[in-house]
């Protein structure tokens, strides 16, 4: 029993703290470009080698 009362304030402090991560990610501009790194990893930035 003193088990459960010791795991439930820890599990409900580590889902706030996880909701709270996420809204800063959302407000900090992180999921802004979803797209962009997708399609950069396409882009060829090198020119060609000479050997």
């Amino acid at each position: 029993m003193t088990g459960i009362l010791v795991l439930i304030p820890i599990a409900l402090g580590l889902g706030l703290l996880g909701l709270g991560a996420f809204f800063w990610s959302l407000r900090s501009g992180q999921f802004e470009d979803l797209d962009g790194a997708a399609l950069r990893i396409l882009i060829d930035d090198e020119g060609p080698v000479d050997d």
